[in-house]
């Protein structure tokens, strides 16, 4: 079943990219305390998530984190390196925690699926943003098209906060 309002996230364990390297996480540690701004996307580098989702969290992360927000993430199924590789090339410093769900094991537990396999990319995670209080989902905008970012745009989040 697909994530709703009102749905605790899952714990699963997600791995993001430090200077030591590769550091495995827990979800609920970290975008379950406070309030948190999460975004998934189908892929790193991919046209969409790279020209349009992601640039637009990088450039409205301070007026986000403005708004009372303790944390913006991204989370995608792609491997810890092509997620710290990808935030370093959009220049999300410590603005946008960048998490990896390397086997889909997050996406899976959120019901977020999206095959995408007859582009040779297998499953990856539908797009879509959440504002999370404590853990739990408080407004959900999934997008209806994943080649296309309207409803899970930065935009819409600074709306809805």
């Amino acid at each position: 079943m697909a994530l709703t309002v009102g749905d605790t996230i899952p714990d699963v364990q997600l791995t993001t990219l430090t200077a030591e390297g590769p550091k495995p996480v827990q979800s609920s540690e970290v975008l379950g305390q406070g309030k948190v701004v999460l975004f998934a996307v189908p892929g790193a580098f991919t046209p969409t998530c790279n020209d349009h989702h992601l640039p637009g969290f990088v450039m409205q992360a301070d007026e986000i984190l403005e708004r009372g927000v303790d944390r913006i993430a991204c989370v995608a199924v792609n491997d810890v390196f092509v997620m710290g590789a990808w935030g370093n090339a959009q220049g999300t410093g410590d603005k946008i925690l960048m998490l990896a769900d390397g086997n889909g094991e997050f996406t899976a537990a959120t019901g977020m699926e999206l095959d995408l396999a007859k582009l040779g990319l297998g499953t990856r995670s539908q797009r879509y943003a959440a504002i999370l209080q404590d853990g739990v989902v408080q407004e959900l905008f999934v997008e209806p098209n994943p080649g296309k970012v309207d409803v899970a745009s930065s935009d819409a989040i600074l709306k809805a906060l």
